[in-house]
């Protein structure tokens, strides 16, 4: 695939935009892929001597924002917020984003401000697989030059699980992924064990925390250290990670999963179990090799934890070469990340009694007292404390009126056809929220007394559509 024509003449009116304009400011959002395209912006910035400021937010502050800079450039949101009713005659605004658009591609046509929108919707491509906010912000570095940025885009890929469809990257991400290859940023490891923590986790740990199908090893290290000895690949006084394997010893791992799993799904899932266990592995080759910035997965997952704690400034300064102050910030948010899911987790699901609701086709949970910002993530994680084969649902309250709203859910249940992104969005519209977000990990923002007729709703929703 390569960038239509429309989109390629986008690119150039975008760098136009920005070198006739000094009076600069960023919005991007707060996860992985907003830093990375909120680095990648402000790096292009910098050298081309544009001051500028850059604010990274949630998608819920953007509808009637406030426009007071010459050019106003939005990045991984603003397609689906109203962010130019305040704007005023003669200003820029630039849009890089790739989730749905409100607008069309005409939708600059006789306005009094400028107003560029590139999303790869608008060019049939589609962007929950072929390209991410931080790929279409590589693009226009692209555009002045940049090409050493390729390896920022592609970690915006992967925090975005743009690889999570197939297993590898494809589309405009491809294009993306051999920039970084040829630029000596990236090795990729086709058809690799797909399991989080290659670099740092003991394989014991790694292993324990598959979830996606609750497993006799899913968060059990004792069971996973007897299956691995068993199999002959780990030693009691020799524990490895994943990387010191060989083929032959993945190989092992790979065949124990496919037989594990195929005994405890339906057998309309067998088909599925290979994408669960087998995927592209991303390294970057100018990472220390005891660094976990050295693996792409881990890389996002710092990305991610400082978006949680609100710490994304330091999070774009280790992505912009910072490798020593902004490093050691790093290290510590994401140790506090890690003990503050510890502590939602043995809260929500750990213990003799589980705070997690099952109903007919989801289950949920009150997280009151967990921060909005992780809660996703805490129903990511407890996937493996309850019933796969139903998404769940985590809610905690954000102001006195509003709730937050995450889902996660196996791959298995996206692989079969359900975009539980275009559903959250739907429900929390039927009850005066908005959301949205990717087939496996969604979110949204009701009422505080909607809760119940949210549940109901979602529930109903599936009806016919969840394998009990």
């Amino acid at each position: 695939m390569q960038i239509p024509q429309p989109m390629q003449e986008q690119y150039r009116q975008a760098r136009e935009i920005i070198e006739n304009s000094n009076d600069i400011k960023v919005y991007s959002h707060i996860d992985c892929d907003g830093i990375c395209s909120g680095a990648i912006l402000s790096t292009i910035l910098d050298r081309q001597n544009k001051e500028h400021e850059i604010e990274f937010v949630n998608l819920d502050v953007l509808d009637n924002i406030e426009l007071t800079h010459e050019l106003t450039i939005f990045s991984d949101l603003g397609s689906g917020q109203l962010i130019d009713t305040n704007a005023k005659e003669g200003q820029k605004i630039i849009i890089l984003d790739h989730h749905p658009p409100l607008r069309d591609l005409n939708y600059k046509d006789g306005k009094n401000y400028t107003y560029l929108e590139i999303n790869p919707i608008h060019h049939g491509i589609d962007g929950s697989y072929y390209v991410c906010g931080g790929g279409l912000c590589y693009f226009l570095a692209k555009e002045f030059g940049y090409d050493d940025l390729s390896w920022i885009g592609l970690l915006s890929a992967i925090g975005d699980m743009q690889n999570t469809g197939s297993g590898h990257f494809e589309g405009l991400n491809e294009i993306i992924q051999q920039d970084a290859i040829d630029g000596g940023y990236l090795e990729v490891t086709e058809n690799d064990l797909n399991i989080y923590g290659r670099n740092t986790r003991p394989l014991f740990v790694a292993l324990s925390y598959f979830n996606d199908v609750k497993l006799p090893i899913t968060n059990n290290t004792t069971e996973t250290m007897a299956v691995l000895e068993e199999l002959g690949i780990d030693e009691k006084h020799n524990r490895k990670t994943l990387n010191q394997l060989t083929m032959a010893e993945k190989g092992k791992i790979y065949q124990y999963l496919v037989e594990t799993i195929s005994k405890v799904v339906p057998g309309k899932y067998i088909k599925y179990i290979p994408q669960l266990i087998i995927g592209d592995s991303y390294t970057f080759l100018k990472e220390d090799s005891d660094s976990f910035l050295r693996d792409a997965s881990e890389f996002s997952t710092a990305m991610n934890a400082c978006g949680r704690n609100h710490e994304e400034k330091i999070a774009m300064e280790v992505l912009k070469g910072d490798r020593i102050v902004a490093l050691d910030e790093l290290e510590a948010v994401s140790l506090n990340h890690r003990r503050n899911l510890a502590q939602a987790i043995s809260s929500v699901a750990e213990g003799d009694e589980t705070n997690i609701i099952e109903m007919e086709n989801l289950q949920y949970f009150d997280g009151t007292g967990i921060k909005p910002e992780i809660v996703g993530t805490i129903a990511g994680m407890i996937l493996g404390y309850c019933n796969w084969k139903k998404p769940v649902i985590g809610f905690t309250q954000t102001d006195e009126e509003g709730l937050k709203v995450s889902l996660r859910c196996s791959r298995l249940l996206s692989y079969d056809g359900i975009h539980f992104g275009n559903m959250i969005r739907e429900v929390a519209g039927e009850v005066g929220g908005t959301g949205g977000g990717h087939s496996m990990a969604c979110g949204a923002y009701i009422p505080l007394d909607k809760k119940s007729d949210f549940i109901e709703l979602f529930n109903d929703k599936l009806n016919g559509k969840i394998t009990n």
